[in-house]
């Protein structure tokens, strides 16, 4: 009974003390040192967060603004979890205090700026999702202070423009997501610095048009995804400025018009060892009409055919003129040396007939 009573005791002492250290609406797990808030209808951050706190899920609520130095309390956050709220601010220095932070989730809000001030104090940051926000161009500085960055999630946001010192500090990045975006065009120089890149998502943008060495400084490239774009046409030395040991590329959704240039790119680049086009067999023609939906394995034999031909008539008809002209020429050569011949005979004739 003894017993019985001092584990009532017990429990009630646990419940009491987790009840004061715990916002109403979390589960404040103290051996794990997790904190979950998720889907507990906040629509500010609590105020109640064990300082012991390395993960910290603040999802699924109706949070709308991060101010700043939002986490003083909590400054041994490993993890924090952000994602599916309603936020639109996050204030110069919100998360300055998180030294320790290695994974920031931001995805699904509704952000359309990050400024500098953002990414103070997230030098051992290693993950940050702002996937599925309402970003529409990345600042120069909006990610200066994340040294040590690794996975960079952009997707689904409406980011038209790169500024060309973005990534500047991100030496070490080794994926950058940007799918689901409205890039058009890649400029050389806005991936200058992410020597460490892996992977580079580009896939489902309207991009039309890239620059000839706008891969180049990607020296760890491994996948590169251009799929579901508006790319007609490709350019050789695009491709071939990569220089890393292997690199798959996937090109497969975008409106191509095969002739016999593109051909002839695709070919070469099928050829180069190091590069993998792994959705070639699925890329399909666009233009022109009559090539509509064909797959462009099907036909690649052919669209040089035309030309060749062509070509072929060309030298032909050259060479018959020539040989035309040659014959023409030798005739006129024999003939006047007829002629020459008749002349001199003629002359010593006379000449004969003049000594009689």
């Amino acid at each position: 009974m003894k017993e019985l009573l001092f584990l009532l005791l017990l429990l009630l002492a646990m419940e009491a003390s987790h009840g004061g250290w715990c916002d109403l609406g979390c589960d404040c797990q103290g051996d794990l040192k997790f904190t979950i808030c998720s889907r507990a209808l906040f629509t500010r951050l609590p105020t109640s967060v064990p300082p012991i706190t390395e993960l910290l899920d603040l999802s699924y609520n109706q949070i709308t603004i991060i101010p700043e130095h939002s986490f003083n309390r909590v400054r041994k956050l490993r993890v924090l979890l952000l994602h599916n709220n309603n936020i639109s601010v996050v204030e110069d220095g919100a998360f300055s205090p998180l030294e320790f932070l290695q994974r920031l989730d931001l995805s699904w809000n509704r952000i359309t700026i990050l400024q500098e001030g953002f990414s103070l104090g997230l030098g051992l940051l290693r993950e940050l999702q702002v996937a599925h926000n309402h970003l529409n161009t990345l600042d120069s500085r909006s990610f200066f202070h994340l040294d040590g960055l690794q996975r960079l999630n952009l997707t689904g946001n409406d980011i038209h423009a790169i500024h060309i010192r973005s990534f500047v500090s991100m030496s070490t990045l080794r994926q950058l997501h940007l799918a689901e975006n409205r890039l058009t065009s890649l400029n050389n120089g806005i991936f200058s610095m992410l020597r460490s890149l892996e992977v580079l998502n580009l896939e489902g943008n309207q991009i039309s048009h890239t620059e000839s060495g706008v891969f180049k400084p990607l020296t760890s490239l491994a996948l590169l995804s251009l799929a579901h774009n508006q790319l007609s046409t490709v350019y050789f030395k695009t491709f071939l400025s990569i220089h890393t040991y292997s690199t798959h590329i996937l090109l497969e959704g975008n409106p191509w018009h095969c002739d016999c240039d593109l051909q002839r790119v695709f070919h070469k680049l099928r050829s180069i060892q190091r590069l993998f086009l792994d959705d070639y067999y699925n890329l399909s023609c666009k233009t022109p009409p009559v090539l509509e939906n064909y797959r462009l394995m099907d036909v690649d034999t052919e669209l040089c055919l035309a030309e060749t031909v062509t070509v072929l008539v060309i030298t032909f008809t050259v060479v018959i003129t020539v040989l035309a002209a040659m014959v023409m020429a030798e005739r006129t050569r024999k003939k006047k040396k007829r002629e020459s011949t008749g002349r001199s005979r003629e002359t010593c004739r006379m000449s004969q007939t003049t000594t009689d």
